[in-house]
C-alpha cells in the first residue's frame, strides 16, 4: 500500500490517480504503508508546521528503508532548511534550499532533466526528457545525491539546479510528475515497481 501524505494542499487526486494508494494524514496509515509519497506546494515553513505531527512517523519509515518519493516542495522538505522561511526541514539530506537569483520566478513550465547518476525512477526515460515545473526555490545538496539537473534560462542568465535526488530508498523530484504527461507517468510507474 502506498500512503500519499495529506498536507491539505497540492495535487493529491492526480498523484493518487497515477500511483494508486491512499491519501492520508493518519500516522497509523502512514506507519503501516509499504511506500510513502510526500507531495507538496506552498511555503516551506508553513508546510513544515503542518507536517510536524507526522515528522517522526515519516522519518521512521525512511529509516526503515521504505521506498519514499518527494514531489516538488516534498523534495525541498527533505533538506535541513530553506531561505523561504525559518525553521528546520526534515534534515534527511545535508544542504539547504535557496531562491533563484537573477532569473524570472517562479520557474513555470516544461523543461529538460539531464541525468547525473543512475536512479530507478528514470528507467526507460531518455536523457533530456521534459517535465513540468512550478517553483521559485531549489535545493543545493551537500552530498552526492543529485540524480538529475535542469538548466533554467531567463533574462539572459542561466541557472543549473538540482531537479532530482536519489539515495537508496529515497527519491525526490523538483518537477510535478502528475502533470508531466507520459514521462511523469513513467516516473510514477517506476516508483510503484520499487
Amino acid at each position: 500500500m502506498i500512503a500519499i501524505v495529506d498536507l491539505g494542499i497540492g495535487n493529491l487526486a492526480n498523484v493518487r490517480k497515477a500511483l494508486g494508494g491512499v491519501i492520508t494524514d493518519d500516522p497509523y496509515e502512514i506507519e503501516k504503508a509499504d511506500k510513502l509519497v510526500l507531495p507538496g506546494v506552498g511555503n516551506f515553513g508553513a508546510v513544515m508546521e503542518r507536517l510536524e505531527p507526522l515528522r517522526e512517523v515519516i522519518l521512521d519509515a525512511i529509516n526503515d528503508g521504505k521506498p519514499f518519493l518527494g514531489i516538488c516542495l516534498g523534495l525541498q522538505l527533505l533538506f535541513e532548511g530553506s531561505e523561504e522561511s525559518g525553521g528546520a526541514g526534515l534534515g534527511v539530506f545535508k544542504g539547504k534550499v535557496i531562491r533563484f537569483q537573477g532569473v524570472r520566478t517562479p520557474h513555470i513550465g516544461w523543461n529538460q532533466l539531464w541525468k547525473r547518476k543512475d536512479c530507478p525512477l528514470f528507467e526507460g526515460i531518455k536523457d533530456g526528457a521534459y517535465f513540468y515545473f512550478v517553483h521559485s526555490y531549489y535545493a543545493v545538496p551537500e552530498e552526492d545525491i543529485v540524480a538529475g539537473v535542469t538548466d533554467y534560462e531567463s533574462k539572459g542568465k542561466k541557472v543549473v539546479f538540482t531537479s532530482a535526488v536519489c539515495r537508496e530508498n529515497l527519491h525526490a523530484v523538483q518537477f510535478h510528475p502528475e502533470k508531466s504527461g507520459r514521462n511523469g507517468l513513467r516516473v510514477m510507474r517506476n516508483f510503484r515497481r520499487l
